[in-house]
C-alpha cells in the first residue's frame, strides 16, 4: 500500500507543476507571436538610433525637471496640510480633510486639465510663475500633497508623544520641538514611501501633454507619440518606455533598500 505524501513532498510537487505552467506559458507566448512583425513596428534600431540625442536632452530632462518640481511642491504643499489635519482649530483639519479627499479621489488628469483651463478663467490676466514647468509643478503638486498629507501625517503620528513631551520639557515651544525633535525623526520613517510617490509622479508627468506644449517642453511620453506618429512607426514609444524604466527601476530598488533598512531599524 502506498504510503501517504509528506506536507514536504506535497509542497515540491505543487511548485514544480507551478514552474511547469510558467515554463509552458511562455513556450506557447514564444510559438505563437509574430515576432517578425513586432520587430518591425517596435525594434527597428535605424530609428532608434535618430532618437538621439533629443529623447535625453530634451524628453528625459524635462521629465525629471517636472518631476521634481511636483515633488518639490507636493511635499510643501502636502507637510501644510498634514499639519492643519493635526492641528486643534477645527476649521484647518475640515478643509485639510475636505482637500485630501477631493483631491484623492479625482484622475490626475482632471487636475491637469483644471490647472490649465480653469485657473486661467477664475484668475483672468494672471499667470502660473514658469509657464509651462510651472503648471506642471501645480498640477503634480496638487495631486502628490493629497497623498504625501497622509503619509507625513502618519509619519508625526508614528513618532513616540514621549518626544514631544521632552521637548517640551526642555523650555521648547511646540512650533521648535515639531521642527526640530518631531518632524525629522517623522521623515525618517515616511522616506520610503515619499520615493514610492516619486517614482508615481514621474510616470504621472506624462499628463503633460494634455496641457499643449512646445517642441522643446516635450517630456518622453509626448516625444514617443510625435515621433511614432511622423514615422508610422512604434518605435519612439518602446524606447521612450526604456528611458521611464532606466529611472523608475533604480528608484523602485532604492525604495526597498531603505524599507528594508527602515524594517532593520525597529
Amino acid at each position: 500500500m502506498t504510503s501517504r505524501l509528506t506536507r514536504r513532498q506535497r509542497r515540491r510537487i505543487s511548485q514544480g507543476v507551478q514552474y511547469a505552467v510558467f515554463v509552458a506559458a511562455l513556450v506557447l507566448l514564444g510559438v505563437l507571436a509574430d515576432w517578425d512583425r513586432l520587430q518591425n513596428q517596435f525594434a527597428q534600431a535605424d530609428l532608434a538610433t535618430r532618437l538621439f540625442p533629443d529623447i535625453i536632452t530634451t524628453a528625459l530632462r524635462n521629465t525629471v525637471v517636472y518631476t521634481v518640481s511636483g515633488f518639490v511642491f507636493g511635499l510643501v504643499l502636502g507637510l501644510l496640510i498634514a499639519l492643519m489635519r493635526l492641528s486643534s482649530v477645527a476649521p484647518y483639519r475640515w478643509a485639510a480633510g475636505v482637500y485630501i479627499e477631493i483631491f484623492r479621489g479625482l484622475p490626475a488628469l482632471l487636475i491637469f486639465i483644471f490647472v490649465g483651463v480653469a485657473v486661467p478663467l477664475a484668475f483672468p490676466g494672471t499667470e502660473i510663475p514658469g509657464g509651462t514647468y510651472g503648471n506642471v509643478a501645480l498640477g503634480l503638486g496638487l495631486v502628490a500633497a493629497a497623498y504625501m498629507a497622509e503619509t507625513i501625517r502618519a509619519g508625526i503620528q508614528a513618532v513616540p508623544k514621549g518626544q514631544m513631551e521632552a521637548a517640551r520639557s526642555l523650555g521648547f515651544s511646540h512650533a521648535r520641538a515639531m521642527v526640530s525633535v518631531i518632524l525629522p525623526q517623522a521623515y525618517r520613517i515616511i522616506i520610503p514611501p515619499l520615493t514610492n510617490q516619486l517614482v508615481l509622479l514621474f510616470k504621472d508627468s506624462s499628463l503633460v501633454l494634455f496641457l499643449g506644449v512646445t517642441l522643446q517642453e516635450r517630456e518622453l511620453t509626448k516625444f514617443g507619440r510625435d515621433l511614432a506618429s511622423q514615422t508610422a512607426n512604434s518605435t519612439p514609444i518602446l524606447v521612450a518606455g526604456l528611458c521611464y524604466l532606466l529611472v523608475t527601476i533604480p528608484l523602485s530598488f532604492l525604495a526597498r533598500r531603505l524599507e528594508a533598512r527602515a524594517a532593520r531599524a525597529k
